[in-house]
C-alpha cells in the first residue's frame, strides 16, 4: 500500500524542509511513500478566507483517485495516541485502497468539499499548529507509527 502525504503549498522554512526529508526518506524504508505539494494559490489578495478554501479544495480533489482512502488533518478530527494511531495505520493498510492519502490543508483549512470527500479526520493535538510545521510533526509520527508496526526499537512507552 502507498502512502501519500498532500501538503498546501511550498515549505518556505529551510530547517522544516530538511526534516521532511529526512523523515520522508526514513518512511520510504517502511512503504511506498511520497509527497504531493499542490500549488499555491495566486492573487488571493482580493478573495476571502471562504473563497480560497474552496480554490484549494478543488486542487486537492482533482489529484485525489476513486480508490484513495482520504485522511485529513484537521483540528476537529479525532485524537489517538502514538500507539493507537499505529494501530489505525495497520487496520487502514489492510483495506482494499491503493493508497492511502493525509492531506494537510492550508492556512485556512478546508473546504467542504473536501470534508466531505475524506473518510476519516485526525488531529494532531488541540493545540493550533502553522500547517508547514504540521507537515513536519506528522511526518515525525507517521514515522514513529510504522517503527511500532515492524518492531522497530524507536518508540518508548
Amino acid at each position: 500500500m502507498k502512502i501519500v502525504l498532500f501538503q498546501t503549498g511550498k515549505t518556505n522554512e529551510k530547517y522544516i524542509r530538511e526534516g521532511i526529508e529526512i523523515y520522508g526518506e526514513r518512511i520510504a524504508r517502511y512503504t511506498p511513500f511520497d509527497i504531493v505539494t499542490i500549488p499555491d494559490l495566486k492573487n488571493t489578495r482580493n478573495l476571502s478566507p471562504g473563497d480560497q478554501k474552496v480554490m484549494e479544495g478543488e486542487k486537492i480533489t482533482g489529484q485525489l483517485r476513486i480508490d484513495d482512502m482520504v485522511i485529513i488533518l484537521d483540528e476537529r478530527g479525532k485524537e489517538h495516541s502514538t500507539r493507537e494511531f499505529s494501530a489505525f495505520l495497520e487496520k487502514a493498510m489492510m483495506m482494499p485502497r491503493k493508497r492511502i492519502v493525509f492531506v494537510i490543508g492550508g492556512p485556512w483549512g478546508f473546504s467542504d468539499e473536501v470534508y466531505r470527500r475524506a473518510d476519516v479526520s485526525l488531529s494532531l493535538s488541540k493545540m493550533t499548529f502553522p500547517h508547514q510545521m504540521v507537515r513536519l510533526l506528522f511526518l515525525e509520527q507517521l514515522y514513529r507509527a510504522l517503527t511500532i508496526l515492524k518492531g522497530d526499537p524507536y518508540h518508548h512507552d
